[in-house]
């Protein structure tokens, strides 16, 4: 995403009030662009081949491939930042989402500023989390277990970029807080990755956060 360019948005909810409302909140954002609406996660995929967004806002449940469904697609491809908004909390559907690698989860009775804070977040590169999701998420991950273990292994440098991840810090803002190029933050975040045994930044940040809460 070039800078001053509006961060392009897809949203897709099988609700049209949801859509509504959404696209009259981010359109009233300078900074965002509503692309295009989609009623179901397979209409979000193609719209994200055809139009490459920077951010797909999906729900979770919808018919047909759900948001999750689309998510994994989404990533798999390239496609754009997948962040979920949803009303459900399960753990079970918040397991789901990480594993897909969504960049980000949060409720639809967040404020108009959480979400479009989210949105800028997941547009540079980061990872977001509604606090409230948190919880939810101890216990619902097939993870080793919670505490120091995890980080326990990792050089001082590696647990400063492991906590800028979990701050939502793109590579390129880690680069410039730590003032070190963009491929050693790569190197840092693929040897925490290796030694904690998670799958990807998205399971860094959420781990991270939850074990030090």
């Amino acid at each position: 995403m070039k800078e001053h360019t509006p961060i392009k948005v897809i949203i897709a909810d099988d609700d049209p009030v949801v859509i509504q409302g959404l696209s009259m909140i981010l359109s009233a954002c300078g900074n965002i662009e509503v692309a295009a609406e989609a009623r179901d996660g397979a209409e979000a995929v193609k719209l994200c081949r055809e139009l490459r967004p920077d951010v797909a806002l999906l729900d979770i449940r919808m018919p047909g491939a759900d948001g999750i469904e689309a998510a994994e697609t989404i990533i798999a491809s390239e496609l754009a930042a997948p962040l979920l908004l949803t009303t459900f909390d399960e753990p079970e559907l918040i397991s789901r989402a990480l594993k897909a690698g969504a960049h980000g989860y949060i409720l639809k009775n967040s404020p108009p500023e959480r979400i479009i804070s989210a949105i800028e977040t997941v547009a540079r590169g980061g990872t977001v989390f509604d606090p409230d999701v948190i919880d939810y998420i101890r216990g619902a991950l097939n993870m080793p277990a919670a505490g120091e273990g995890i980080f326990g292994g990792l050089t001082p440098r590696e647990r400063e970029v492991a906590r800028l991840v979990a701050e939502g810090r793109s590579n390129a803002e880690i680069a410039a807080d730590l003032f070190i190029s963009n491929g050693t933050v790569r190197n840092h975040v693929s040897t925490i990755l290796e030694k904690t045994g998670l799958d990807h930044r998205t399971q860094i940040a959420v781990r991270y956060y939850t074990d030090n809460r």
